[in-house]
């Protein structure tokens, strides 16, 4: 008999994994465990990199973080860390944060709910993720408006539908549910259509139990062995500058407690919360990733956390924040020397301010995605549909993104340089002056040969205008709605919406579980 989770995967083979869903091409490429095929770039030396290093721990030792949760002071407190109660400021030692470094993971093994979903989050691995942590959603034929559940279920869909996203995210918080309830309604969704890792809210530990309850339920699995493994992470962010507030630092003992994964990420906007030079802002960046790596460690001596970076300028002249410039793409690169140095899987962010989806969009978000390419960076969030600095997540720019991602994909497969592929024969078959549409060598290759475009048009003017004159951004209109319409969840993942909704009819019945702030 087969099980589902072979059953999902055929299916989702015969729907095509770049394209539309029902695509007829043969072409099966795999993006589901990318390799970066791409020596990582720098732009600071070794003794420069080794100094923002000793800076940063001297930040530590010297200046301190604040740290707003007591009980965070606390295990601070223990681990050798001085600590100042009136001030909430605790200063750790280079010590501690060098035993922190030597026992955090440096390979991280993360459970799906299929296992050809699995992924290892390592230095050399490459891992997108859509935008994530948008109030509000657009497209076109509805326009802008704040996020709600059913937007939420949909961006979902399209996450599950194309292998090059490797990870759930909340790319948008449904406002048009209670915060006392959202979480079960997104971890609900999470579970229910798909069989990717999923995010889990850190908001206070009664959410996020209750996050690790609905995991359990959902993939079947008792307590020790949900401890055992890595089946979900979180996102946590510092307060810069050297702030660390309660939910979040709360997060970071809950995650590395369950062994589960903590992506701890600075946000460090150059010339607002962090020095206003490139090698400043990753100095305060890297000191406030490693206080929140120790935490996690002094928590639980290899507990799964991920090296975050997510620095970028500000507009000087309106103090708005600004994704895929110069400096955003420097900040990644040196981000990726840091977090070489320590060895650590890293996060790195993509982007754009711009306010639709245009040319500034996609000129934005590309340089930021090829910043974290050529940083070797493990994971990518806001790869796709993020804008307006994350205030929206646009269902159009999700897809003309996901042409982008598949691009960066196709160069990690490996291009054949046998005596076959050299092509001699052709090359002798065909006369000058001739072609090579008919020769042999073509005619064996030319269904495989090449990517297939997700939503580029390549057919000339005259095709192009009898097509309606559709720009890509509409194009990407018709292919969202297409799959959304189509779409059918993964069977084991559908079958699990019976449990979860009774385990959420008894936890709405108590109350829920409010958020912490």
């Amino acid at each position: 008999m087969v099980d589902d989770a072979a059953r999902d995967t055929r299916r989702e083979r015969r729907r095509g994994r770049t394209g539309e869903a029902g695509s007829e091409s043969s072409r099966r490429p795999d993006y589901r465990a990318l390799k970066n095929p791409f020596l990582p770039q720098s732009v600071f030396s070794d003794d420069q990199v080794a100094a923002i290093h000793d800076t940063a721990l001297r930040v530590l030792e010297e200046l301190g973080i604040k740290v707003l949760l007591p009980e965070a002071r606390e295990r601070f407190a223990r681990a050798g860390a001085l600590v100042d109660e009136d001030s909430q400021m605790v200063r750790i030692g280079r010590d501690i944060v060098a035993t922190a470094l030597a026992t955090a993971p440096k390979s991280i093994r993360v459970l799906a709910g299929d296992r050809s979903r699995d992924l290892m989050l390592e230095l050399g691995s490459m891992t997108f993720l859509a935008g994530a942590g948008a109030p509000n959603v657009t497209d076109l034929e509805r326009g802008r408006r704040p996020g709600t559940l059913a937007a939420f279920e949909e961006l979902t869909k399209l996450i599950q539908h194309f292998d090059v996203l490797h990870m759930l995210c909340p790319c948008i918080e449904p406002q048009d549910v209670d915060n006392r309830f959202r979480h079960y309604a997104v971890n609900r969704a999470q579970l229910t259509l798909s069989n990717k890792v999923p995010f889990i809210f850190a908001r206070g530990t009664p959410q996020i139990e209750d996050g690790f309850e609905m995991i359990r339920l959902a993939r079947g699995l008792s307590e020790d062995a949900f401890l055992a493994d890595a089946h979900c992470y979180t996102v946590i962010n510092t307060n810069s500058p050297r702030q660390l507030d309660i939910p979040m630092a709360q997060g970071i003992i809950d995650f590395a407690r369950a062994g589960q994964i903590s992506i701890i990420t600075p946000f460090c906007l150059a010339g607002a919360m962090a020095p206003i030079t490139v090698a400043g802002a990753l100095t305060l960046q890297h000191a406030e990733a490693l206080a929140g790596l120790t935490l996690a460690q002094i928590v639980r001596p290899g507990a799964p956390v991920v090296y975050g970076s997510f620095s970028s300028n500000v507009d000087m002249k309106s103090g708005a924040p600004a994704f895929g410039t110069p400096e955003h793409v420097k900040a990644t690169l040196g981000a990726g020397q840091l977090a070489r140095f320590t060895g650590l899987p890293w996060r790195s962010g993509g982007g754009s301010a711009a306010n639709i989806s245009d040319a500034q969009a996609a000129h934005e978000t590309q340089f930021a995605l090829w910043g974290s390419v050529l940083a070797g960076a493990t994971v990518c969030i806001h790869a796709a549909g993020w804008l307006e600095g994350g205030l929206s997540v646009s269902f159009e720019k999700l897809i003309t993104d996901i042409e982008a991602l598949q691009t960066v994909a196709e160069l990690c497969a490996s291009t054949p340089g046998d005596e076959d592929a050299i092509g001699f024969e052709a090359i002798t078959e065909v006369q000058p002056g001739g072609h090579f549409f008919a020769a042999g060598h073509t005619m064996v290759r030319y269904r495989t040969a090449f990517y297939e475009p997700l939503v580029a048009d390549w057919s000339n003017f005259g095709n192009w205008t009898q097509a309606g004159s559709k720009s890509a951004t509409e194009r990407a209109t018709g292919i969202w709605k297409r799959l959304v319409a189509d779409f059918q969840p993964p069977t084991s993942a559908a079958a699990t919406s019976g449990i979860l909704d009774e385990f959420i009819a008894r936890r709405t019945e108590e109350g829920g579980a409010a958020p912490v702030s």
